[in-house]
Parts: structure tokens; C-alpha cells; sequence
């Protein structure tokens, strides 16, 4: 069979959630640019829609289903048009279910993305709808293509999965459990990426702290922090997400050895009250948190700290959302991603009986962001008149006449300067600083 022949057209893919998501979608566009496809930007030019989809909260997914409605339409008008369905969704029955009624032609899942080509073939050779999703992964695929976006800073997987099983999270039962990537897999493709003029890498994972656990070749993050340190081109590693409980001191000193490695860790709390931690199943104490981000300021003073936080957990009473304030004043986050409690059903939360009321959950992200934003504004304004090296990553969304660029600890800085910049690693200093951003000047 000549692929590129036989499926030569033009896909849309719909990406939805997380980075790990992002990255998937990289990979699904490599796999059908590999074939004959070629991407097209407009959804009503597409003769192939693939959904990545998050199913991380409902609200994620009616995302999705209204996305799914809108384009099932598109399918009445133009009756050869593919819709494919992936992504987290896809792993739960009832998803599967209910979009049976919605014309997908194919619902393939987290652990098989790269049987897409043959999924697409049965359906044009049989012209009929197929369900492949397998329960668990079997393995690890390498050497999948991948569609990368620019040239700047690129998204790496060095593992798949979780093993943590918190009581409010659907990512267990959709990604499967932990699978680390060999080393020297990961080293490969950060490699090509150097080669290719990428400056900065981000290495993924649901727990990037708990990676090498079951590798045959005994190496932890923090050792694979100081092999890729040492790829020539690449100028800038980030990575995430780390689990508080796996922040070990091994780990805090290697970022700190380590130039390249950017002074940004991303440690979710989740909350501050060890009662509600323990009913989240986080598997760490309020105590724990805060001698983790003590030593990380210790070891790194100049390391920004960021955060994620549910308020109104079931049972949340309104001393343990005190204490999540208390906490939030105590640590000190440059920036937070903060949610109210919203129920997911599969989960253990999603089981408690004492829900709390939305008006109440609607008051404590209210409160909570008031202080967050305050700090993380002060923080900011004392970054006014500093020199900060940034990546500059390309034109301002809001101001097509300026440039946006990043700082090491992941602050946007908007400036003025040519376009032949972009790409390139330069210092700037800081005029003006907001609460969600900088500006400033090249220096």
C-alpha cells in the first residue's frame, strides 16, 4: 500500500489539557504527516479531526462535547469528513458510550496513538466506526515522528503515567501507571532537538520526581538532570511536575549544580491542612511542604516557587482553609494555579458525602487569589530595575509591535526590539513589573 497515496488530506487536531497533551499532539502530527497527511488551520478545510481531549475536570470535557457536537454538523455537510477521538476521554467507558452516538469513525486511547495509520485504514477499507482503547500500556513506543511548533523551546517526555492515586485525580485511570523512558532514549531525542537549533527543553512528566523507578539502568531525576546538562545546545532545561513527597535534598542540590537546569520549580500543595492532604491521599504533611520549599530557598535563593491549589475539598471546614492561607503567606509563591474543588466522577473524592456549597468554594478561591495576587505583584515590583536573562520566544500576543520573552524562573517579559532576536538568549531590564508579567528594555 502507498500511505501517502491512499490518505493524502488534510488534518485539524484539537488539542485539550495538559503539556502532556500538547506533546501528543506533536507526535499524532509527525504520525499523520508521515502518511500523506498535511495540517491544515481551518477546522471546515479538514478531511480528518482528531480530538486530544483532558478529562481532568467535566467542565474539561463539555469542553469537548459541545467541540464534538459542532464538528459531527460539519460531518452532515461534508459526509467523508474523519473524526477521530483520543486523549484521556477516551480511556472511560461511559465517554465511549455516550460519543458512540456523535458519527466518531475512530476512539483510540492514551496508550495506543501510534496505531492511528491502521485505525484510519480499517475505517476507509470498511466504512465502519471502530473502538480501539487498551485498559494498560504494554511498553514504551520510541522513535514516533514528531510535528514540533518553531524552533525555540520543546516539550520532552521522560516518563508516562502515575502512580499516586489521589483522591480527587482521573490521571491514574487514564495514563496508566508509571513508565519511565530509558536514559539514553531521552538523551537521543534531546540530541536531535539541539541539532535542530532547539535552545530549551522541558522535560515532562506526571511526576518527574519519581522517575527511573523499575529502569533495568539505575539512574533518578536527579542524575538525569546532570546527563542532559551536559547535551551541548541545548542552553535551558525546565521540567515538570514535582510531587512534594519525592523532592528529596539529592534532587534540590542537582538543580542547583546544575547552570542550565532554570530556577523554577513547580511543587503542588494542593492544600495546607494536613487533614484535607491526607483525604487527597497526597502522602506528605503540611510540615513536609514547608521544609522542602525552606531548603529549595536555602539551596536556591533566587528560585521561584509555584503552586497548585483546591479549595472547598469535600469536608473543608474553614480552619483548614486557614491554614491553606496560612500557608500561602508562609511559602510565599510567585505564582499559583488555583481551582475550587469540583467533583470527577470515577474518583474516591467524588464519593465523600460532605460536598461543600459552590458559594462557599466561589468565597475561598476568592480570598485565596486576593492574597496570591498581592504577593505575587510584590514579587515582581522587586525584580523593577534588575537585569534578567531571557529567551526570547517570539512577537507579543498583545502587542504585535513588541517582543515576549521568558526569564529563567518563567516570568514573561515584554519588550521592544527587532524580530531577529527571537531565539536567541539576551538580558533585559525591568522597567515595569504587574502581577502576571514584566516589561522592560534590552540591555
Amino acid at each position: 500500500m502507498d500511505l501517502k497515496t491512499d490518505f493524502a488530506g488534510r488534518y485539524h487536531i484539537l488539542t485539550y489539557g495538559c503539556q502532556m497533551n500538547v506533546r501528543d499532539s506533536e507526535v499524532i502530527a509527525g504520525i499523520l504527516e508521515g502518511i500523506g497527511y498535511a495540517m491544515t488551520p481551518d477546522l471546515d478545510d479538514a478531511d480528518l479531526v482528531v480530538f486530544n481531549t483532558c478529562s481532568v475536570r467535566h467542565s474539561a470535557e463539555n469542553k469537548v462535547y459541545g467541540k464534538l457536537g459542532e464538528v459531527s454538523l460539519l460531518k452532515k455537510k461534508h459526509p467523508d469528513l474523519l473524526i477521530a477521538f483520543g486523549g484521556c476521554m477516551a480511556q472511560l467507558d461511559n465517554v465511549r458510550a455516550r460519543i458512540k452516538k456523535q458519527k466518531v469513525d475512530i476512539v483510540f486511547g492514551t496508550h495506543n496513538l501510534h496505531e492511528l495509520p491502521n485505525l484510519i485504514e480499517q475505517v476507509k477499507r470498511t466504512a465502519s466506526p471502530i473502538v480501539q482503547v487498551y485498559d494498560r500500556a504494554v511498553g514504551i513506543v520510541e522513535h514516533l515522528p514528531s510535528q514540533r511548533h518553531g524552533n525555540i523551546s520543546a516539550f520532552v517526555n521522560i516518563m508516562y503515567g502515575c502512580n499516586n492515586f489521589c483522591s480527587y485525580c482521573i490521571v491514574p485511570y487514564t495514563r496508566g501507571r508509571e513508565r519511565s523512558r530509558m536514559p539514553g532514549d531521552i538523551v537521543a531525542e534531546i540530541r536531535d532537538l539541539a541539532e535542530q537549533g532547539f535552545k530549551e527543553v522541558t522535560l515532562l512528566g506526571q511526576n518527574v520526581n519519581s522517575y527511573g523507578r523499575g529502569l533495568k539502568e539505575a539512574c533518578d531525576f536527579a542524575e538525569l538532570l546532570h546527563i542532559v546538562n551536559q547535551i551541548e545546545g541545548i542552553e535551558r532545561i525546565r521540567f515538570t511536575t514535582s510531587h512534594p513527597r519525592d523532592m528529596t535534598d539529592k534532587l534540590i542540590d542537582a538543580i542547583a549544580a546544575e547552570y542550565k537546569v532554570c530556577e523554577h520549580i513547580h511543587v503542588a500543595m494542593q492544600s495546607g491542612s494536613n487533614r484535607i492532604l491526607k483525604r487527597m491521599n497526597r502522602g506528605y504533611t503540611r510540615e513536609h511542604y514547608l521544609d522542602r520549599t525552606r531548603r529549595i530557598r536555602e539551596v536556591i535563593p533566587t528560585a521561584a516557587i509555584t503552586t497548585d491549589i483546591i479549595v472547598g475539598f469535600p469536608g473543608e471546614n474553614d480552619s483548614d482553609f486557614l491554614e491553606t492561607i496560612d500557608m500561602v503567606s508562609k511559602v510565599r509563591f510567585d505564582a499559583a494555579f488555583t481551582f475550587m474543588y469540583s467533583v470527577r466522577t470515577g474518583t474516591k473524592a467524588a464519593a465523600l458525602e460532605d460536598q461543600i456549597p459552590l458559594e462557599v468554594r466561589r468565597e475561598r478561591l476568592i480570598s485565596l487569589n486576593k492574597l496570591q495576587y498581592s504577593i505575587a505583584r510584590e514579587i515582581n515590583q522587586s525584580l523593577e530595575g534588575t537585569i534578567q536573562e531571557v529567551l526570547v520566544e517570539g512577537l507579543s500576543k498583545t502587542d504585535k509591535e513588541k517582543l515576549t520573552s521568558r526569564t529563567r524562573t518563567n516570568r514573561i517579559v515584554i519588550f521592544s526590539g527587532p524580530k531577529d532576536l527571537i531565539g536567541r538568549l539576551i538580558n533585559v531590564r525591568i522597567t515595569e513589573a504587574k502581577t502576571f508579567s514584566l516589561f522592560g528594555e534590552m540591555v
